[in-house]
């Protein structure tokens, strides 16, 4: 009975984390909308010539994109401590082992905010007001180009069953490289290697714990991003076609 007991308190914190990774994914997405809409504000503030005014916007900027950085790390670290919790005998300090595991995705983060792909982004759109076709300070050409399509995402096609990330069926993102796969394959992919290996992706020296294979709240708000960047670019070369045949 006790065995059955905490078999079910397991799955109902492994559930409610997974259900509070889901309630965030909203508020991210607004985020990320509302810094597109502050971005337009500061370009035309630029045009303006009203440099205070833009640095104003910036900061506010950096500040909701931290916000946004911390609801994810802290919504990955809840579901990695509900995938990895056992009840047992004892009492579980609940607050010290969610403090383990908020440390150890910290620590497997890039924590400069300012090389957020939002917060390039927003700063590359106002330099080019004035910078069309110059690199940003401290970088290199081709970085300016990369800010125009880079993201959250690593990696466009999962590396175990080939498909791309925009059709997976279950898609998760490991805590400790960032890189996602299809739930299922890399759960059987991992238990093929008895439990210990180091992540498919050519060249990443991370080893995989399947307990921080996580679907956070940015995940579905990045794939839904990008079905709509392929969309548009799908749209351009149709157009492109009917006027080549024309």
């Amino acid at each position: 009975m006790a065995s059955s007991s905490h078999g079910g308190a397991s799955g109902r914190i492994k559930n409610l984390a997974a259900t509070f990774g889901s309630d965030i994914q909203p508020f991210i997405s607004d985020i990320r909308t509302t810094v597109g809409v502050m971005k337009n504000i500061a370009v035309q503030l630029e045009k303006d010539n009203l440099p205070d005014k833009v640095k104003e916007m910036e900061d506010a900027v950096v500040e909701l994109v931290e916000l946004s950085e911390h609801s994810v790390h802290f919504s990955s670290a809840v579901q990695a401590f509900g995938n990895r919790y056992q009840p047992g005998e004892q009492l579980t300090d609940f607050h010290k082992v969610l403090e383990d595991e908020i440390l150890q995705y910290n620590a497997n983060r890039n924590s400069d905010v300012q090389k957020h792909p939002l917060v390039r982004q927003f700063k590359e759109a106002v330099w080019k007001v004035h910078h069309e076709g110059q690199p940003m300070p401290g970088e290199e050409e081709e970085d300016i180009v990369m800010t125009s399509t880079q993201s959250n995402i690593l990696n466009f096609k999962c590396p175990l069953s080939g498909k791309p990330i925009t059709e997976l069926q279950e898609p998760v993102r490991s805590m400790q490289c960032r890189h996602i796969y299809e739930k299922q394959v890399i759960m059987q992919y991992i238990q093929s290697k008895s439990n210990r290996t180091r992540c498919p992706i050519p060249g990443c020296p991370k080893v995989l714990d399947a307990n921080v294979l996580v679907q956070d709240p940015s995940l579905a708000v990045d794939i839904d991003e990008m079905r709509k960047m392929n969309s548009k670019e799908t749209n351009v070369e149709d157009f492109t076609m009917l006027d080549e045949d024309e």
